[in-house]
């Protein structure tokens, strides 16, 4: 048995423990072992891409473990994620940033849901000994800057015993980046102004969605956007948020970004009233009516919370890209009608893991500061989005509509 003692006093980087073993006798272990107070997992294969900003993301999770008592806490000073081939920093989290970023597994997200910004986290990050936190990352590269192959990830901070700090530093997770682009897709949508919310890279529901399913954790919408569509006012509903039809997206068609086979229909769910939260539905009725598309091998489409009986495709069909497949409802885990859209790496919705897209074609009007959803956006006094401009305004081309952008296919 390890005890906890040991793991204390091999919380320095270098420290031994132990006497030295003498001259000539065999190693016990590996070069470069040593014991570390958080074990680390990353839960995507990091796939870099484009977004409007021109810049290339790479957006994933680092989930860690203390291997601590309960009695040990630790702190958690910096995160750097470094090129593994040359031990280039590629991005870092410390202070602030890194407690924004950092979260016990199973607490709620602050300001997810709210429509003004979240208090500042508290600071420095300490996690309990025994206890499991998972690391948003976020990384942003450059212009220019080439994506490494390889990442790997450098933790350190102090363990807090009971006789002062011990500092420990550990280089963790070694994994590869994705050498698999993006699928580059077509409008899900008919040509028109529609708003991106929920989309990447901030404290999102999609973006921060830890779920436990099949007793496993998965980030299973990390990359999904939901589509409202927006009239010549700004506007997203006009009239009574209680009716279904005052909202501009319900009724309006969803169409195949790419050709492909529909491996997965259901319809027959009611739509839920606007605009208060429904109650949590079961796991197969989340997404509410759907239908699904194979465009490539091991990638998915899915179009979700449709109109029930408006559904004009059926499994085993070929589809075109353009081809109308329904039509915007409000049916499954939605308050206000749109289109929830994504790609899967699965036909099922759950469990399956989300990775990023781009669209070939579309132009950035404008963006929405506070964050409007489909759970508050009828609950605000109009039914007009507060657009300002944009940094990004303008044509784009093979790029990744961040959150609450207001564009036109």
């Amino acid at each position: 048995m390890l005890a906890a003692g040991m793991l204390l006093a091999s919380a320095g980087p270098g420290h031994a423990t132990g006497a030295a073993p003498a001259p000539g006798a065999p190693s016990t272990s590996a070069p470069g072992a040593q014991f570390t107070p958080l074990t680390a997992a990353v839960m995507t294969e990091p796939t870099p891409f484009v977004a409007t900003d021109g810049r290339t993301h790479l957006s994933y999770e680092l989930l860690t473990t203390s291997s601590l008592p309960r009695s040990a806490p630790l702190r958690l000073d910096r995160v750097d994620v470094r090129d593994a081939r040359t031990h280039r920093v590629v991005g870092s989290l410390s202070g602030r940033a890194l407690a924004q970023a950092a979260n016990p597994v199973g607490d709620p997200l602050p300001g997810a849901d709210a429509y003004t910004p979240a208090p500042p986290a508290p600071t420095p990050t300490v996690i309990q000994g025994s206890q499991q936190w998972i690391i948003w990352l976020d990384l942003v590269l450059h212009r220019g800057q080439p994506v490494p192959q390889v990442l790997e990830h450098h933790l350190s901070g102090a363990v807090l015993s009971p006789s002062g700090p011990a500092a420990f530093e550990e280089t963790v997770q070694v994994t590869r980046t994705a050498g698999r682009p993006p699928l580059n897709l077509n409008p899900p949508v008919r040509p028109g102004t529609w708003y991106s919310s929920e989309s990447c890279c901030g404290n999102t529901h999609h973006r921060r969605g830890l779920a436990p399913i099949n007793g496993r954790f998965h980030v299973p919408q990390r990359f999904a956007i939901d589509w409202y569509k927006v009239g010549r006012r700004g506007q997203t509903w006009e009239g009574d948020p209680t009716r279904l039809t005052s909202y501009l997206s319900y009724g309006q068609p969803v169409v195949a970004s790419l050709g492909g086979r529909v491996v997965e229909v259901r319809d027959g769910l009611p739509d839920q009233p606007p605009p208060l939260t429904p109650p949590t539905p079961p796991i197969e009725d989340t997404v509410g009516n759907h239908v699904t598309l194979e465009v490539a091998p091991g990638r998915y489409l899915l179009y979700a919370h449709l109109k029930p009986g408006s559904l004009r495709v059926r499994e085993g069909d070929r589809v075109a890209s353009g081809q109308v497949l329904g039509l915007i409802g409000n049916s499954g885990n939605s308050a206000t009608p749109h289109l929830h859209f994504q790609v899967m790496t699965t036909a099922e919705p759950f469990p399956t893991d989300s990775p990023p897209f781009t669209f070939r074609r579309f132009r950035v009007l404008g963006q929405v500061e506070p964050r409007l959803w489909d759970d508050n956006l009828g609950l605000q006094p109009t039914g007009v989005l507060p657009i300002t401009p944009s940094p990004y305004a303008g044509l784009h081309r093979a790029r990744y509509p961040l959150d609450r952008e207001v564009l036109e296919f």
